[in-house]
């Protein structure tokens, strides 16, 4: 029961993270004449907040980033 309590949270987490990113493609695409729904949008809205998190993210961030070189 709590397996599926918490799968659900991360589900609630999941769309609530990628609203931002889904609404503004949904506003921009709405402008150009493409009138799609929230669920035709949620797919793009994925991949941008992707591209934003990894593009704003600190590099000394990233695990597999040495930013301790010796020469």
């Amino acid at each position: 029961m709590r397996a599926i309590l918490g799968f659900l949270i991360l589900i609630l987490l999941f769309l609530v993270f990628t609203f931002p990113a889904t609404w503004l493609l949904m506003l921009f695409l709405g402008n150009v004449g493409v009138h799609i729904s929230y669920w035709g949008a949620l797919p793009l809205g994925i991949l941008v907040s992707v591209l934003l998190a990894g593009t704003t993210s600190h590099p000394s961030s990233n695990i597999f980033v040495n930013t301790n070189r010796t020469v």
